[in-house]
C-alpha cells in the first residue's frame, strides 16, 4: 500500500511526464509530417501512405522521446515541490530526499518495461513495415505521380506529364506525353516525348525507378533558337524520383529483427542491440538522475536548474551516439558496449542523491568572538 504522500507524489510525477510527453510527441510530428510532405512532393513517398507512414515512425520515436518525457516530467513535478516550499516541509517533517525514489519507482519501472517492449520489438517492426508498404506502393505509375487523362507534375524533374490510360494495377500506360524544361547556359532547353505505350520499371537493385517508353517521338532544342531535333525511337526510358527505402547500412539495423542481431558478431550490429538496449536504461538513469538535479534553493530564478539538466541529458545523449559510432567502426569491443556512459552517469546520480541527503556541517565558532579585549 502506498502511503498518502507517495500517492500525491505519483500523481505530480504522472502529470508532469504527460505533459511533458504530449509537447515531446507534438514536436515530433510536427517534424515528421513535414519531412514526410516534402517527400511526397518530390515523388519520393506514396500520398496515399502519408497518415500510416507517419504512425510508424512516430512509434520508432518513442524510443527517444519517451526517457527525455520522463527526465522532463521529474524535473517539473519535484522542482514545483521545492519552488512552493513543500519539499522543505516534508524534510522538517523527517522525510529524506531518498523517498522521493519509492513514488518515482512506480512510475519509472512500468515505463520501462514499455519503452523495453517498443526498443526491441516493435520499433523495428515498425520501421520494416514502413519500408514494405513504401516498396509495395512505388510499384504503380500513381505513386509515381501519374493520373490518366489529367496533366500532373513530374515528380523530381520538374516537368508536366499526361497519359491517356492506365491498367488497374498501376503499371502500364498507354498514349503518354512528357513536356520537361532545363536551363542550358543564357537559354533554356525544351524536351517533349510522347509514346504510344510504356511500363514502370525498378532499376537492378530495386531502388531505381524509370518509365520504359515503347514506339514514341522526341522534340529537343533551346526557345528561341532553330536548332531542334525530332528523334523516333523504338524504345526510351525516364527516370524518376527514387523511393525513400532508407537503404543505409543503419537503417537496415534500425529494422532487422533483434534474434537476427544477436545471433550476429558485427560490430554494426552489435552497436544496434546496445543502442536498442540504451532506450530503457537511460529511462531509468535520467529518472534518478532527475532528483537530485530538480532540487532548487528558494533565490535561484525559476528555469536556471532546468537548463543545468537540459545540458546533461545532451552531454549524456551525446556520449552515447560517440560511443555507438565507436563501436560501428571496431575501436571498441562489443563486449564494453555502452556501459562505460550509463555505469558512471547512475553512480553520478547516487553520488548526488547522497549529497543532497547530507546535513550541512555546522560552522565553527570564531575564537577571537569569546576573548575581551583589554583597555
Amino acid at each position: 500500500m502506498l502511503r498518502i504522500i507517495d500517492r500525491y507524489l505519483l500523481r505530480e510525477l504522472a502529470f508532469g511526464f504527460f505533459a511533458s510527453a504530449v509537447v515531446l510527441l507534438v514536436v515530433t510530428l510536427g517534424g515528421t509530417v513535414s519531412d514526410v510532405l516534402s517527400k511526397v512532393l518530390r515523388g519520393r513517398l506514396p500520398g496515399n501512405l502519408v497518415f500510416e507512414i507517419l504512425g510508424l515512425r512516430t512509434l520508432d520515436a518513442l524510443t527517444v522521446l519517451v526517457p527525455l518525457a520522463v527526465f522532463l516530467g521529474v524535473l517539473l513535478a519535484y522542482g514545483r515541490l521545492w519552488r512552493d516550499n513543500e519539499m522543505a516541509v516534508l524534510q522538517g517533517a523527517g522525510m529524506p530526499l531518498s523517498d522521493l525514489l519509492r513514488p518515482l519507482a512506480w512510475l519509472a519501472v512500468p515505463v520501462v518495461l514499455l519503452i523495453s517492449v517498443i526498443s526491441f520489438w516493435l520499433a523495428p517492426a515498425a520501421v520494416r513495415l514502413s519500408h514494405s508498404l513504401v516498396d509495395e506502393a512505388n510499384r504503380s505509375l500513381v505513386v509515381a505521380g501519374l493520373e490518366a487523362g489529367r496533366f500532373v507534375q513530374l515528380p523530381g524533374r520538374g516537368g508536366v506529364m499526361y497519359v491517356g490510360a492506365m491498367d488497374e494495377n498501376g503499371q502500364r500506360f498507354e498514349r503518354m506525353f512528357v513536356e520537361t524544361e532545363r536551363a542550358d547556359g543564357e537559354d533554356t532547353r525544351i524536351d517533349v516525348i510522347t509514346a504510344e505505350r510504356g511500363e514502370l520499371r525498378r532499376e537492378s537493385d530495386g531502388e531505381g525507378r524509370f518509365l520504359a517508353l515503347s514506339d514514341g517521338f522526341r522534340v529537343e532544342g533551346r526557345i528561341g533558337h532553330d536548332d531542334f531535333r525530332l528523334l523516333r525511337f523504338k524504345g526510351n526510358d525516364i527516370a524518376l524520383a527514387d523511393s525513400d527505402p532508407d537503404s543505409t547500412p543503419e537503417a537496415l539495423q534500425r529494422a532487422a529483427p533483434m534474434r537476427e542481431l544477436l545471433a550476429s558478431r558485427e560490430p554494426l550490429q552489435q552497436a544496434e542491440v546496445h543502442w536498442r538496449l540504451a532506450a530503457p536504461l537511460s529511462a531509468l538513469i535520467l529518472a534518478v538522475l532527475a532528483v537530485p538535479l530538480s532540487r532548487t534553493r528558494p533565490r535561484e530564478t525559476r528555469y536556471a536548474g532546468l537548463l543545468l539538466a537540459l545540458l546533461c541529458y545532451f552531454i549524456y545523449l551525446g556520449l552515447l551516439g560517440v560511443a555507438r559510432s565507436l563501436i560501428e567502426q571496431g575501436k571498441i569491443a562489443p563486449g564494453f558496449g555502452l556501459w562505460w556512459i550509463h555505469l558512471p552517469t547512475l553512480a553520478l546520480a547516487a553520488w548526488m542523491l547522497w549529497r543532497s541527503d547530507r546535513l550541512p556541517r555546522p560552522a565553527r565558532p570564531n575564537s577571537r568572538r569569546g576573548k575581551k579585549v583589554r583597555a
